[in-house]
């Protein structure tokens, strides 16, 4: 062990869009609430009420009502997660040198080096107090030398619990656990390690590494080294993570917004693919435009998290139509998204009831096949005329 250990928080905001659903609707509290859509659609989220039933995220919603008859389901407005999910980065942001926004409603904090400020353990609960004040929201967390162990303490700590593991004690913690606790450990792999009589972490680390290698491969290695509680992963600055954005240089300036449009509209469709291949949700959308003479200008703005195609082509039209000096000659159009957070499976039901998920990846599976032309809005027919994208 380090002299000098890290000092990691893990954050999770309990039963995230149940919790915001009750806020704007206090009479749920206490109640079996199921957020998703119609009986042919899935459970996206579910209070812990409704979990007591035997119910969890990504049943059909059909078999959850059978469940639980009585249970009371919301659509949900992700605009409102969005919005919570943002109070919350902003408190973060305010209290801590370094996070991560590891999806709407996880974070990870590094605290090494405060300790010589303040006592990390105080420091960290009383942010959790700030959270729960300011918003409402019941939150989570778990504090250890690693990312690993803090989410692992987080699960365990929840509802609305907070669980510090101190260095040296993570194998204390983790040992007496099941297989199962550990992140990435599916049903499948939870199987295959029962059917080893490996039933508890510990009996992981008692398994020699070459046995684990042997039946899992490289993801053998790993759960093995994950059963000491080893994880050097750092935690990104959420401000500094990358961008996605796509730009063309048209052949001749123009002043056609029909012209505008349509390569607006086909740089959109391309970023928002590049977005689902790397599995993100952004929220922030960011228009650039080059005139003649080199003079460029842009404008960004936050944005629901999404990665729809039609949402975000409303949303990079309305950004364009507010940044346009029409009648100037535009040399160069792009398209950028920021603010990239992990689609989480909660989100990607969410965005799934709505029916459109299903259908951009579905797009998106041919794009990959055929090449990126194979299909396009209607709008966009006639395709890119440039000389240059990026």
């Amino acid at each position: 062990m380090s002299e000098n250990p890290r000092h990691i928080a893990h954050f999770d905001l309990d039963s995230f869009f149940v919790s915001v659903e009750i806020l704007n609707d206090p009479s749920l509290k206490g109640k079996a609430v199921l957020v998703g859509g119609s009986e042919r659609g899935v459970v996206a989220a579910c209070s812990y009420e409704a979990r007591k039933f035997g119910i969890h995220s990504a049943m059909p919603m059909k078999t959850a009502m059978k469940l639980c008859p009585n249970a009371i389901v919301v659509k949900g407005t992700r605009g409102e997660y969005t919005r919570y999910s943002r109070m919350v980065t902003d408190i973060i942001a305010d209290k801590v040198p370094v996070y991560e926004k590891a999806s709407i409603d996880e974070f990870y904090i590094d605290l090494t080096g405060m300790d010589k400020f303040f006592g990390v353990s105080n420091y960290t609960q009383q942010l959790r107090e700030t959270i729960t004040k300011e918003t409402g929201l019941p939150i989570s967390f778990g504090l250890s030398t690693s990312k690993l162990v803090s989410k692992m303490a987080t699960n365990e700590a929840k509802p609305n619990g907070w669980l510090e593991i101190p260095a040296g004690k993570e194998k204390d913690f983790l040992w007496p656990l099941a297989v199962e606790k550990i992140p990435g450990v599916g049903k499948q792999t939870e199987v295959q390690l029962k059917k080893m009589s490996l039933h508890t972490i510990a009996d992981i680390a008692a398994t020699p590494f070459q046995e684990m290698e042997k039946h899992f491969g490289k993801w053998g290695i790993s759960l093995w080294n994950k059963s000491f509680g080893r994880d050097d992963n750092p935690v990104e600055n959420f401000n500094e993570q990358k961008s996605i954005s796509r730009e063309t240089t048209f052949n001749e300036d123009s002043t056609d917004l029909v012209f505008l449009h349509q390569q607006l509209v086909w740089l959109t469709e391309k970023a928002a693919y590049d977005l689902r291949m790397e599995n993100k949700l952004c929220g922030c959308l960011t228009i650039k435009i080059r005139y003649t003479g080199f003079d460029t200008t842009s404008r960004q703005e936050t944005i629901d998290y999404t990665a729809l195609d039609d949402q975000l082509i409303m949303k990079a039209k309305d950004v364009l139509s507010k940044l346009l000096q029409k009648g100037r000659p535009v040399r160069l159009l792009g398209v950028r998204f920021s603010q990239l957070i992990p689609v989480t499976m909660q989100m990607s039901l969410f965005e799934k009831a709505e029916e459109k998920m299903q259908l951009f990846k579905a797009v998106d599976t041919i794009k990959d096949k055929y090449g990126n032309q194979m299909i396009t809005k209607a709008v966009n027919t006639s395709g890119p005329s440039s000389n240059k994208k990026s």
